[in-house]
């Protein structure tokens, strides 16, 4: 019977197997690696939205084998070992977690974050702000950049101070479209958007995940106001819009499950 251990180090001699013969794997960088193991990231984030566990299986698997492969390069240009990078973690968990492996007394999961940000001050980083990544698709950063101020106390103290800001963000926005000024438009639209992601931490919800869902929702309905119109012998550029909102409608009548 395979143990964890046992089934890691087979994928480690798999990885070294195919570097040293596969075409293919022997031209790799890590900068060639580095879209596809984006593109791998998404497919993870998809299936979890989906909550397919078949696909994020799979795609776990692919983002191991991408971290096995990065550690590979990296130990053949003698920067660093696969080693290196599992005992690095375990120390750094070690390390943010005093309150397990130390004397540290926490009462609940917000003093947890707290004591992982003041740590990570003195791992050096500057600011609490400093470990979100520039490269974040935008709803994700915000999310984070919020969470991040939220552990220092830069943070509302209910959900209907949270939705007041949302209102006055929508007066602004209101006020910058009458004044017909591009830029002040789209400054106050992303203030507008930053507050209503903020309201969604305080509902306790993934903005960013919600969103996904409401693509996937839209792509599903319009694809099937596709297929009506086809069957009804109509396209739907040949459709007014009165016509085509009678065919959503129906659409939305339809069960969906995203």
């Amino acid at each position: 019977m395979e143990t964890t251990g046992s089934s890691f180090l087979r994928l480690v001699k798999i990885m070294d197997e195919l570097r040293a013969q596969c075409p293919w794997d022997k031209k790799q960088t890590i900068h060639t690696l580095r879209s596809l193991t984006i593109e791998e990231t998404y497919e993870l984030a998809d299936a979890i939205t989906e909550s397919n566990w078949k696909e994020i299986r799979e795609e776990l698997g692919d983002i191991l084998l991408h971290i096995v492969f990065y550690a590979k390069i990296a130990s053949e240009q003698k920067q660093f070992s696969l080693e290196d990078v599992i005992n690095g973690v375990c120390e750094k968990l070690i390390f943010r977690h005093p309150h397990i492996y130390g004397d540290v007394q926490v009462k609940n999961e917000d003093d947890v974050k707290r004591n992982w940000e003041k740590l990570k001050l003195k791992e050096g980083k500057k600011s609490v702000l400093g470990g979100v990544p520039s490269a974040l698709p935008a709803t994700v950063k915000a999310m984070r950049l919020q969470e991040k101020a939220k552990q220092v106390g830069f943070e509302w103290d209910n959900r209907g101070q949270v939705w007041e800001k949302v209102e006055e963000e929508m007066g602004e926005l209101q006020e910058a479209i009458a004044q017909g000024d591009a830029e002040s438009i789209e400054g106050e639209y992303g203030d507008l958007v930053f507050s209503l992601i903020n309201y969604a931490r305080f509902l306790h919800i993934d903005a960013e995940n919600a969103l996904e869902r409401t693509n996937k929702k839209f792509i599903d309905r319009f694809t099937r106001m596709e297929q009506a119109a086809i069957s009804g012998g109509r396209n739907l550029s040949e459709m007014s819009l009165e016509e085509m909102d009678e065919i959503w409608n129906e659409v939305k009548k339809q069960k969906t499950e995203f």
